[in-house]
């Protein structure tokens, strides 16, 4: 089944399951802060191996302390979809094991 952008509504039901994530402009975004510099960069370094187990990768921004997510779905214009939520999921299962909040 191909995908397709998700409805105001849909995005706005899965939102309600994911506290932190936010949808601007198309893509569905997330900021963690971690306590230190190597917790942050080894926290992007496992969202890269999720990324690359589901063949969907965001924008992420490492910072000193914080890491941010930035994702929407090309092949369908940039919309918002299921498959921007499975990452988000992910993230949102290993971050805690990483320190973040």
């Amino acid at each position: 089944m191909p995908l397709e952008p998700l409805s105001q509504k849909d995005i706005e039901d899965r939102l309600a399951e994911l506290p932190g994530w936010s949808v601007d402009d198309d893509r569905l975004t997330r900021s963690y802060r971690l306590g230190t510099h190597f917790a942050a960069a080894a926290l992007v370094v496992h969202i890269a191996q999720v990324q690359d187990e589901l063949d969907h990768h965001s924008d992420l921004t490492l910072g000193y302390n914080t890491v941010s997510l930035s994702v929407n779905t090309h092949s369908v214009g940039g919309a918002v979809t299921e498959k921007d939520f499975e990452l988000a999921q992910k993230v949102e299962a290993l971050a805690p094991g990483h320190g973040a909040r």
